[in-house]
């Protein structure tokens, strides 16, 4: 059976891409020049082998991405989806993972600067909910800037029932609130620890906070109301990566 494909934009959403082994590149839309920073980028290795690459000028190329005003920078590609990862099986004898839930998260930006900064910072995954995650959006992964090839993507039906499913494993959920009674500072990162994010206007959902552990604030300027969640993360993720035990 035929996957869905979809096109993904930029320099190094494409180039990733190129590079993941678990990823099936159909077409490849290039500029001359775009062909060249590909040889550059991977010298010991022919990236565009096997591949239909079509040859395009700067103008053509825009016409892929003009709905959405991205930057391409000489590269498109059309792809197949990725396989989904089963949670359940992910986790399965594995010990001090630290995982990231996105409990309501819509923006394709927001989401793909999370992956972004979960990847740098060894986050061991993103749980997501099917019906919000903008899995093709051309967005979403030039805000990535290619990482998402590298960390492990949970696509679940329902948020809420899969935090009560890993409470009952052994993880510690912890929710990030302005309104946390918790400092990010005074947390102990021990264990397997889930990591739940609310949504960008409205932040946690009441019904959510029901499978929360703990709920934690990071301390900020007291003038300022709150940060952008895709700030947020990346503030929590690098502390946990330079402090977990």
């Amino acid at each position: 059976m035929n996957k869905s494909t979809y096109f993904i934009v930029g320099k190094h959403p494409v180039i990733e891409a190129l590079k993941n082994n678990d990823r099936k590149v159909l077409k490849i839309f290039l500029t001359e020049e775009s062909k060249k920073t590909i040889n550059r980028e991977s010298p010991n290795k022919n990236l565009l082998k096997g591949l239909k690459i079509f040859y395009k000028t700067k103008k053509e190329l825009d016409n892929y991405c003009k709905k959405e005003g991205i930057l391409h920078q000489g590269f498109i590609a059309e792809v197949e989806k990725l396989e989904n990862i089963q949670l359940k099986e992910f986790i399965k004898k594995k010990e001090k993972l630290n995982l990231v839930c996105l409990a309501g998260a819509t923006d394709p930006r927001n989401i793909g600067s999370i992956i972004r900064s979960a990847s740098a910072f060894n986050i061991d995954g993103l749980i997501v909910r099917e019906r919000d995650y903008p899995e093709t959006s051309k967005l979403m992964y030039k805000a990535a800037s290619g990482c998402i090839e590298y960390l492990n993507i949970f696509i679940v039906s329902n948020i809420n029932s899969t935090l009560k499913s890993l409470r009952e494993k052994n993880f510690w959920i912890y929710g990030f609130d302005a309104s946390g009674n918790k400092k990010l500072t005074d947390i102990e990162w021990q264990g397997n620890n889930v990591l739940v994010f609310g949504s960008e206007g409205y932040g946690m959902k009441k019904h959510t906070e029901k499978y929360l552990d703990f709920i934690v604030k990071i301390e900020i300027n007291t003038k300022i109301e709150s940060l952008n969640l895709s700030n947020s993360a990346s503030i929590v993720f690098h502390h946990i990566n330079i402090n977990k035990k």
